[in-house]
Formats: structure tokens, C-alpha cells, sequence
């Protein structure tokens, strides 16, 4: 069993700086299931629930409720208000009432100590490669297909839009990237930014999917991030534009044809 909570506590006991998240809550639970894990235990984190003490987080949720007999955690483990739990007092409650405790960590990759942190670092700088490594697996966005302004498609090259608020990004451009439906794989180039040409101010990510005619319209997608290509920057015309993408599909192919 894993036991995670929504929202993020960031959200609740600081929105203002509380972190973009890595991956959104059905990404995570279904990285979770494919792992193996019978069970994914989701706590909805209130400030109630933030006010609850270490001890009694451990004796009435992970004992009463759950009936613990070993604990896996993270060495920088922190819980209960005020964060006052750690490995430590897991520890001593555990010979109290009978579980095992299991401190992981810290685990590095190439001298950087694997952290969300870390992670986050690396995706806002750009460094997908680096980012992979910590990760285990490619930068990705996934979620239902929403319509946009059908603009692609009347350019010729029509696109799947997903929301990405909230998500921490790599910076704004052009990117080869891989698009996973139903139980396939498909290569394309996507846009993630803001529009400039037609001035828009929402970020989003727009992906043309190559060798892929079908509805996508409140279809499930994963966006995997392969290589940037290029910035994003403003064209003169719709033109100048529609001959950029031909270059950008192109490009794309390139690289996903080095990479299998």
C-alpha cells in the first residue's frame, strides 16, 4: 500500500509558495498501480488533518486504521503539525505498537541526491536528460484532450491540447516529443508555450501527432518530452508560421528516428 495525499500540503498551509507539481494526481496513481502496488490510500489533506499531531497521525491513522506492520519512508520524512514526526519518532512508536520500520535513502544519481527538488530544477532549466535519469522516465503531461481554438487543424496540422496549470514545465518552445495512447506509442511535435503569432496569454501544450487521424477529443494522453528544438517566438504571418511547423514535423522525425 502507498499512502499519498491531495492536494499537495503546499497548497493548504502555503498557496503562495506551494511547488508545481512533477505529476498530476492520475499520473501518479497510475505509475503507483504499474509499479505493482495492490493499494494506493489517498488522504485528502485539510488544515484540519494538517493539525493533527505526529503521534496520534501514527497511532490513529497508520495503526487503527490501517493496521501497519512495516513502514517504508524516505530518509527526510517529516509528518505531523508542524511537520514534528521523522524517521526517528516512526522508530520508537514502532516498538510501541509492534511495526518495522524501513528508513530509504538518500539514493544518488551521478552525485545528485534524487530529490523532487532536484527534479524540479532540472525541468525548469531545460535539462530533460538530467531530469529523465532522476526520474526513472521521460518528462511528461497527461490528461484529457480539451478543444482549443481548432487553429491547427485549419493550418493543417491539427493538434491535441491538454491543460498543463500547475505543472512545473520545461521552458516555453517546440519539442519532438512521444504521445502514448490507449497502449500505443506515437511519435510528434508539440508546441508548449503561449501563441505569440496570435496573441494569446494562456500557457498550454499542442501536440500534432504523426501518422494519427483519428478523434482525440476527451481522449486520455501521455506527452512525453523527447528533445526542444527550437524557442518559441512570434511570426510575421500565418505563412511564415504554417512553414515553420512543416520544419519543426521534419526535425521531430529526425530525432525520434535516432532514438529508436
Amino acid at each position: 500500500m502507498v499512502l499519498t495525499f491531495q492536494p499537495h500540503p503546499g497548497v493548504i498551509l502555503a498557496p503562495t509558495r506551494a511547488p508545481a507539481l512533477i505529476t498530476n494526481l492520475r499520473t501518479r496513481l497510475g505509475r503507483i498501480a504499474r509499479s505493482g502496488v495492490d493499494v494506493a490510500f489517498l488522504q485528502r489533506f485539510t488544515l484540519e488533518f494538517s493539525r493533527i499531531t505526529a503521534e496520534d497521525f501514527v497511532r490513529h491513522l497508520l495503526v487503527d486504521a490501517l493496521g501497519v506492520k512495516s513502514i517504508i519512508v524516505g530518509h527526510r520524512v517529516t509528518f505531523g503539525h508542524q511537520r514534528a514526526g521523522d524517521s526517528e519518532l516512526l522508530r520508537r512508536l514502532g516498538r510501541e505498537h509492534g511495526f518495522e520500520v524501513e528508513v530509504i535513502g538518500p539514493v544518488e544519481v551521478g552525485e545528485i541526491e534524487v530529490s523532487s527538488s532536484a527534479v524540479r530544477k532540472a525541468i525548469v532549466a531545460g535539462d530533460l536528460v538530467r531530469a529523465q535519469t532522476l526520474l526513472g522516465h521521460a518528462v511528461s503531461v497527461s490528461g484529457r484532450v480539451v478543444h482549443g481554438n481548432h487553429r491547427g487543424k485549419s493550418l493543417g496540422f491539427p493538434t491535441a491540447n491538454l491543460h498543463v496549470t500547475g505543472l512545473v514545465l520545461p521552458p516555453d518552445g517546440v519539442y519532438a516529443v512521444e504521445a502514448r495512447i490507449g497502449d500505443r506509442n506515437y511519435g510528434g511535435v508539440a508546441n508548449l508555450g503561449r501563441r505569440p503569432t496570435f496573441g494569446e496569454n494562456d500557457r498550454g501544450l499542442e501536440t500534432f501527432v504523426f501518422d494519427f487521424a483519428n478523434d482525440l477529443y476527451g481522449e486520455l494522453i501521455e506527452v512525453s518530452f523527447v528533445e526542444q528544438l527550437r524557442g518559441e517566438f512570434k511570426f510575421p504571418n500565418v505563412d511564415a508560421l504554417v512553414a515553420q511547423i512543416s520544419l519543426d514535423a521534419e526535425n521531430a522525425r529526425r530525432v525520434l528516428s535516432k532514438k529508436r
